[in-house]
């Protein structure tokens, strides 16, 4: 085996351990968020921009960290392992704290995070059997659009007459479920195809294996 594969300290894995080392902060915002004091009151937006921007910087590391990954073609069993679970720690904990502001309806925050839950056990089930699906185009916008929901509900402010962050991230987020519950189907049909593909290589293999014992 490469010894690269067991390699913690490079780039795209420090960048990594920053987006998992940002996640305390977003949660204590929004947690402090949650209080009915004075003084929770007066830092409402402080805290608000706090949790929108340390997200936004967490969800750019998360683009260069595989970008950077790809380009220079390193992968490691760390950062196969803790780059997808700091991604779910990021999204379900915002998402978790955002319905508790009743910033989002908890019908969504089910959809989403079970459709997370549903493809990773769809992945597994996949690299068990040697194959690969790739991410449909309704996947790639179903985070686009929830990587914009949520941090504009996390500022939820209106910074100038024409751009309502909270309308906005409504309709991103509503549209990021729809868009979730459609890439799921997708993807469930792709792996379907490629299990019913499979099979159909297996038996045929078997068949042939057959005719030769018999041949010989």
């Amino acid at each position: 085996m490469d010894h690269q594969e067991w390699e913690i300290d490079n780039l795209p894995n420090r960048l990594t351990i920053f987006r998992v080392l940002l996640i305390p902060f977003i949660v204590g915002s929004l947690f402090i968020l949650t209080f009915e004091n004075e003084w929770a009151k007066e830092w409402n937006k402080f805290l608000g921009y706090t949790a929108a921007w340390t997200f936004v910087a967490a969800s750019i590391t998360d683009f260069f960290d595989g970008y950077i990954a790809r380009k220079r073609g390193i992968v490691t069993v760390f950062g196969s392992f803790l780059d997808p679970v700091a991604d779910k720690f990021l999204v379900i904990s915002s998402l978790v704290l955002l319905e508790n502001l009743n910033r989002i309806p908890v019908l969504v925050v089910l959809i989403l995070i079970m459709r997370e839950l549903y493809i990773t056990s769809l992945r597994l089930l996949a690299m068990e059997r040697g194959l690969s699906v790739p991410v449909g185009q309704m996947g790639k916008w179903k985070t686009a659009t929830q990587m914009v929901a949520i941090p504009l509900l996390m500022a939820n402010d209106t910074p100038w007459s024409w751009f309502n962050m909270t309308l906005v991230g409504t309709v991103c987020i509503y549209l990021a479920s729809a868009f979730s519950v459609y890439s799921a189907v997708e993807y469930s049909a792709g792996l379907f195809v490629k299990l019913k593909q499979k099979r159909k290589e297996a038996r045929e293999a078997r068949k042939n294996l057959k005719e030769k014992i018999v041949n010989e």
